[in-house]
């Protein structure tokens, strides 16, 4: 999985958040603008959103190219929501697992993403295994490294932590274990966004006390799109947005806002418009990615 959204806000149809705008996520999963890792989301793609007065979200997730779900248009021209998480996949073994490997993953009133990839999984990970129950080890969705960093987010929740802390120690643990890992979480409960900036793009826009999107990428030309800078923490509702850096010395502890956060305008690259591929088989009429894709 290579970008991902997620918003609070009024009711209003997916397809406003999701296909309309110009860079929509749609778009993103063959033309991403900003995207560092992969160049084609096409391994299956998935949203998850709440209804009113119900805590357990629905989701729709498909193994295909986004492109390719001749309902996915009609669900979200008539589906509304005022909360919604979803995310399109570049697979680093196209096929593994499927469905089951499309993000939102979920639990409860939890829905998940993971934009980025776990150098050297399996192996790498063993040290962290001994850290969750092993019901949590054989009831995981997948056997993919986002799955695996999703069980450690949820052990966390399950515990008591707060949505940012549990982001944020969750990275930490992570990274240091696999350096080099790119880990960009993403996580609601319908009510609040929590979400780190690990080794890829994140933006935010935010209308304070109305609406906020936080995303890989803004999906338009809004000059209100603000990026995150790497290793931040950002947790978010419909009242605003507070950022904090992840991994602050001890005795400074994370969820305090930046002072001064580096909260600067995105700047989105000038480019030719890519067409629109042709619904078909993953990958149809894609380029070959030279790139290390996300998981």
């Amino acid at each position: 999985m290579c970008r991902h959204l997620a918003f609070l806000g009024p009711e209003e149809p997916l397809g406003r958040l999701l296909v309309e705008p110009e860079h929509s996520l749609y778009r993103q999963s063959w033309a991403p603008r900003r995207q560092q890792y992969g160049t084609v989301n096409a391994d299956g793609f998935g949203v998850g959103w709440y209804a009113p007065a119900d805590p357990r979200p629905a989701r729709y997730r498909r193994a295909v190219p986004i492109w390719a779900d001749g309902s996915f248009a009609d669900l979200t021209r008539v589906v509304r929501t005022g909360a919604l998480l979803a995310a399109v996949r570049d697979a680093s073994l196209a096929g593994a697992d499927g469905e089951a490997a499309a993000a939102p993953f979920a639990a409860g009133s939890w829905l998940f993403s993971h934009n980025g990839a776990i150098p050297g999984w399996p192996g790498s990970m063993t040290p962290l295994v001994p850290l969750l129950p092993p019901a949590d080890l054989l009831s995981m969705e997948a056997r993919t490294d986002s799955a695996f960093v999703w069980a450690l987010v949820l052990h966390r929740l399950r515990s008591g932590a707060a949505p940012g802390p549990a982001l944020a120690e969750t990275v930490q643990q992570v990274a240091e274990a696999a350096p080099g890992a790119r880990l960009n979480l993403l996580l609601t409960d319908g009510a609040t966004i929590a979400a780190t900036a690990w080794g890829d793009s994140l933006c935010y826009l935010s209308e304070p006390g109305h609406r906020v999107v936080v995303a890989s990428e803004p999906y338009d030309d809004d000059p209100r799109w603000r990026e995150v800078p790497d290793r931040t923490l950002l947790t978010a509702s419909r009242a605003g947005v507070e950022l904090a850096p992840v991994g602050k010395p001890a005795g400074s502890p994370i969820g305090k806002p930046i002072e001064k956060p580096i909260d600067k305008p995105v700047q989105n690259p000038v480019e030719d418009p890519a067409p629109s591929p042709t619904p078909g088989p993953v990958r149809a009429g894609a380029p070959t990615s030279p790139k290390e894709p996300c998981t």
